[in-house]
C-alpha cells in the first residue's frame, strides 16, 4: 500500500505529512488564542518535536504566503490554509451505525465541528434506543439508513457496532452510497477498492500503552 496520497492541488504528498497537519493547526490555535501573531518554523518544531526543515517543507505544500524573515509566517493566514487543507473549512456530513456507549459518546462530543465532521444522525437496531435522541441528534432504525443516507448525500460513516456485525454494517454503509469508513468495531473488514477504510483498534492501543509504560517501569 502506498504511503503517499495524491490531490490535484498538492500532487503528492505522503500521509506522515497529512498526520502532522493537525499537530500544526492545534499548536497554531493556541498561539493565536495568547494573541500570537507570527510564528518561525523553529518554535512550531520545537514545539511539534520534529526537524524545522521539515516543518518548513510541510507547510510549503499548503501555505499561500510564505514566512517573513525575522517574523515567520502569519499565524492567522497559516490556520486558514491548514484547516483548507485538512477540509475544516467545509464541514463534512457523517452518520453513526451503533448508539452504544461509544456512538452516543461521539453523538454528543462537540470537537468534531471544530475538526469538520458533523454527525447527522444515529443508527441501531435496538427498540429501546431507536426514537430518542442525543445532544439533539435522532437514533433511527438501521432499516432506514440506506433512503436517510441518499437524501442527505452523506459520504461519511462511522461503526461502533459489536465485531460481530461490523462486516454487515460496512456492507449496508457501502450499499448506501457512503465513500468513506471510520470503524472502531475490533475486527478485519473488507472493502471494495474504491472505500476509503480507517480502522481505531482501541484494545490495541491501550495494550501498546500498557506495555510501555510497563517497559518504562522495568527500566527503572
Amino acid at each position: 500500500m502506498s504511503n503517499k496520497i495524491e490531490t490535484k492541488e498538492t500532487g503528492e504528498i505522503s500521509k506522515a505529512t497529512i498526520w502532522r497537519m493537525p499537530l500544526y493547526l492545534h499548536f497554531l490555535q493556541e498561539e493565536s488564542s495568547k494573541g500570537a501573531q507570527y510564528i518561525s518554523s523553529t518554535v512550531i518544531a520545537q514545539n511539534i518535536s520534529v526537524s524545522s526543515v521539515l516543518v518548513r517543507k510541510d507547510l510549503a505544500l499548503v501555505s499561500s504566503e510564505p514566512g517573513r524573515p525575522r517574523l515567520g509566517f502569519a499565524i492567522s493566514r497559516l490556520i486558514v490554509d491548514i484547516e483548507k487543507f485538512l477540509g475544516y473549512d467545509n464541514l463534512s456530513d457523517a452518520i453513526i451505525v451503533g448508539a452504544g456507549g461509544l456512538g452516543r459518546a461521539f453523538l454528543g462530543y462537540e470537537g468534531f465541528k471544530s475538526n469538520g465532521l458533523h454527525i447527522l444522525a444515529a443508527f441501531d437496531i435496538s427498540e429501546k434506543l431507536v426514537g430518542t435522541k442525543v445532544a439533539g441528534k435522532e437514533i433511527m432504525p438501521l432499516d432506514k439508513l440506506g433512503e436517510f443516507v441518499k437524501v442527505h448525500n452523506v459520504r461519511i460513516g462511522i461503526i461502533t457496532v459489536p465485531k460481530v456485525a461490523a462486516q454487515e454494517v460496512l456492507n449496508k454503509m457501502v450499499e448506501a452510497g457512503i465513500k468513506a469508513i471510520w470503524n472502531f468495531a475490533p475486527a478485519p473488514l473488507r472493502v471494495p477498492k474504491d472505500i476509503l477504510l480507517k480502522t481505531e483498534d482501541l484494545a490495541a492501543s491501550l495494550a501498546m500503552l500498557a506495555a510501555k509504560l510497563y517497559k518504562t517501569n522495568d527500566l527503572k
